[in-house]
């Protein structure tokens, strides 16, 4: 029987070949809602299946719980061997490619017969797209390098995926008879913006319960190893995760071990040695004489090397080790420091709720202002404002600030287009009138990097820009941000003062940490923003303020952090 991710890969490239084919978006969409809601179920739609309950499922209608049924008691679908006669599924496989969409490949198909990402590569070296209509050599060459791209993609998980699934096995492992504790280890703990596996250290004194409830995990399809302190597993939905179990006397030196980095965890093994000591997984081994030096926790190992404890974010051998000796650790910024949320949207553009149900929902988060950035008016997609629906928003944002009262402050912005050509989406008249201007890259990603950089270098010198969001413009793990000359949009922001983005979407994480960190080197305001499009966006915020620790960021280098009165005279001195 078909498990979660062979129907969401079912219902994935359904989704696919309807785009390809020219089906109107919504039913497109309805196809992918339903492969998400089967990958992150928390059993086997077979099981609702069984129990009648298929409609139960988000995204899940009549018509896609009768394809479920089919694929469930079958194992095949009627619906989708037909459209496999009208569309080669091969196709779908040119979609993921940047710069080519559902139509250029209908298009490619129809007129050469392409089928395959191979054959589509052959064809852009020997030049035979450049004559097709709406092609030409630039669309040929952006197509070679979109492929390249891809061959570029990491086949590592985004901290978003994996972080819940670890909380989720945390949880039952927790509920296990003797567990004292279980952490997440490795990159995830150290929160990179992506894993391989997840890592998860436990503090038991037997290990064989432990070990049984990994294997029994909901949505385990395969075991790939169970010993007597150490069992691997592979989920439905392709992750995988090891589990290993230490006495709670070990935990200490097992913990650090586990959460790495290899190069911290060298550094420190080196200081042991000048202690004369030998620092494992297990405890310190005393090479004078006899004995061992057991830790339970973390604070116990560093204590034992003469440190302070290290937060796990910057574990990564930057400096942080000579910092901790010389009593030099910065105070990182935590997630109550953010006391302002500069990039979210409403049903303005392409949010889910109104401004006055986002403004709620950010205040019952402990947000004490608020900006709407609502998309500006080229990038169609989202349903940009106009400028003539900015004033009728600035008007709504006036009442509903009435019936927020002193709960939150709202401010009137727009996240606005830097186009192609590298101006902006409005003129700096109409930008003077809004309390905040982010300036963000969406399209064209793939110009030659001198241009796109000037692009984003115009924004910055524009005065009326407040912030960069999201600079890079990537989406992790399905596209590359634009080639930018960072040191020189860097130096623009150290001269202007502009504040760069650490957008909190786990698919974006952008700004990077390295970047993040030379910016406060620099002296450049960074701000920490969800870009919500729903009330649940809120709740990414852990995911930015863990990029601004992995960057050595304090609450004093973040503009979000700031009282609601420096803030907003900040904004006018820039206005």
């Amino acid at each position: 029987m078909m498990n979660n991710r062979q129907l969401a890969d079912t219902f994935t490239l359904i989704g696919n070949l309807c785009e390809i084919k020219g089906e109107v978006i919504y039913v497109v969409l309805a196809y992918r809602k339903a492969s998400e809601s089967l990958m992150a179920l928390p059993r086997e739609a077979s099981e609702y299946w069984k129990e009648g309950k298929l409609r139960e499922i988000p995204g899940v209608g009549k018509a896609i719980a009768e394809k479920i049924d089919e694929l469930l008691t079958t194992g095949k679908l009627g619906f989708l061997e037909k459209l496999k006669e009208e569309i080669p599924p091969s196709l779908a496989e040119l979609l993921p490619v940047p710069s080519l969409g559902p139509k250029k490949i209908a298009m490619i198909w129809k007129t050469l017969g392409i089928t395959s990402l191979a054959e589509l590569e052959a064809a852009a070296k020997e030049g035979k797209l450049r004559d097709l209509p709406g092609m030409g050599a630039k669309s040929e060459t952006a197509i070679l390098e979109g492929i390249a791209s891809l061959g570029r993609r990491s086949a590592r998980i985004p901290l978003g995926r994996a972080y819940p699934l670890a909380l989720e096995i945390i949880g039952q492992l927790k509920k296990v008879k003797g567990v004292v504790d279980a952490q997440p280890a490795g990159s995830l703990r150290r929160m990179r913006p992506t894993i391989g596996d997840i890592d998860i250290l436990v503090a038991a004194k037997d290990s064989k319960p432990v070990m049984e409830a990994v294997v029994s995990l909901p949505r385990v399809l395969r075991v790939l190893g169970k010993g007597a302190t150490k069992a691997s597993v592979e989920f439905t939905d392709g992750v995988r995760a090891q589990v290993w179990v230490h006495p709670p006397q070990e935990f200490g030196t097992a913990f650090l071990y586990a959460t790495g980095s290899k190069d911290h965890n060298v550094r420190l093994r080196e200081m042991a040695l000048a202690k004369n000591l030998s620092l494992s997984d297990h405890s310190f081994l005393k090479l004078k004489g006899e004995g061992e030096i057991f830790c339970a926790t973390e604070e116990e190992v560093y204590k034992t090397l003469g440190l302070p404890w290290i937060p796990p974010e910057l574990r990564e051998d930057r400096g942080e080790i000579q910092a901790a000796k010389a009593n030099k650790l910065p105070k990182l910024i935590e997630v109550k420091d953010i006391k302002a949320d500069l990039q979210t949207h409403s049903t303005w553009s392409d949010g889910k709720l109104s401004m006055l149900e986002m403004a709620r929902a950010a205040a019952k988060r402990g947000i004490k202002v608020i900006a709407f950035t609502d998309h500006s008016v080229s990038l169609g997609v989202t349903q940009g404002l106009s400028m003539e629906d900015h004033k009728k928003q600035a008007t709504e944002i006036k009442k509903i600030q009435k019936q927020l009262g002193d709960s939150i402050l709202v401010l009137h912005a727009s996240e606005v287009e830097i186009k192609a050509d590298g101006t902006l989406d409005y003129p700096d008249e109409f930008l003077a009138t809004l309390d905040l201007v982010v300036a963000s890259l969406h399209t064209s990603l793939r110009q030659p990097r001198e241009k796109v950089t000037q692009r984003v270098i115009n924004a910055i010198r524009n005065p009326h820009v407040d912030i960069i969001g999201h600079p890079t413009g990537r989406l992790i793990p399905d596209r590359e941000g634009a080639d930018l000359d960072m040191d020189a949009v860097l130096k623009a922001a150290a001269e202007t003062g502009v504040a760069l983005e650490i957008n909190a979407s786990p698919y974006r994480l952008d700004l990077e940490d390295v970047y993040a960190r030379r910016a406060k080197e620099l002296g450049i305001p960074i701000s920490i923003n969800t870009d919500s499009h729903s009330e649940e966006d809120f709740d990414m915020l852990p995911y930015g303020v863990a990029t601004a620790r992995r960057a050595w960021v304090t609450k004093d280098d973040v503009i979000n952090c700031w009282p609601t009165k420096k803030l907003l005279g900040w904004l006018k001195k820039r206005g």
